[in-house]
């Protein structure tokens, strides 16, 4: 594998991370003083819109590992 392939990895990953810690600043900001069924609703969805973020940095911390692994060590 390429240099560059590693900074694409690298990249991919830094942008997922960035991502998933956008979707947990917009979910606690979602736990406000409105105890309403509306907001609630909204807190819930948020929080299903950071997990998903939050398999999608693992996924591509996982690619950048399994790269840098089997470049270093060959497995």
């Amino acid at each position: 594998m390429s240099e560059p392939d590693f900074d694409q990895l690298r990249a991919a990953y830094k942008k997922a991370v960035d991502e998933w810690v956008d979707t947990i600043r917009a979910e606690e900001a979602l736990a406000t003083h409105d105890h309403s069924m509306i907001a609630w609703e909204q807190w819930d969805e948020t929080h299903f819109r950071e997990q998903d973020a939050q398999a999608k940095s693992t996924q591509t911390r996982e690619a950048y590992k399994d790269a840098l692994r089997a470049a270093n060590i060959g497995i």
